[in-house]
């Protein structure tokens, strides 16, 4: 029995912060939920390093991020395609 390997993969949504790297960005992903004693809306947010081949990513453009196998001590992110 094989496994879809492509399907367990986990993706995210975020803005690229920085891209003074070679060939990385880090993005920063924000997520909201409920607090579950005071039922107030809450924000928090997680930076991601992130590799992408061609470097034309600028800062402040909204990008969809793949989990990818480890590329360095950081890095186990890939940028999959850039959003409007």
């Amino acid at each position: 029995m094989e496994r879809d390997l492509k399907r367990d993969r986990k993706t995210r949504e975020g803005v690229v912060v920085s891209n003074k790297m070679q060939k990385t960005v880090t993005v920063r992903v924000e997520r909201t939920f409920k607090h579950p004693q005071f039922a107030k809306m809450i924000t928090r947010a997680k930076k991601y390093y992130a590799h992408v081949e061609d470097s034309n990513i600028q800062i402040g453009q909204r990008v969809k991020i793949e989990e990818t196998r480890p590329l360095s001590k950081l890095k186990c992110w890939r940028v999959v395609e850039t959003l409007a």
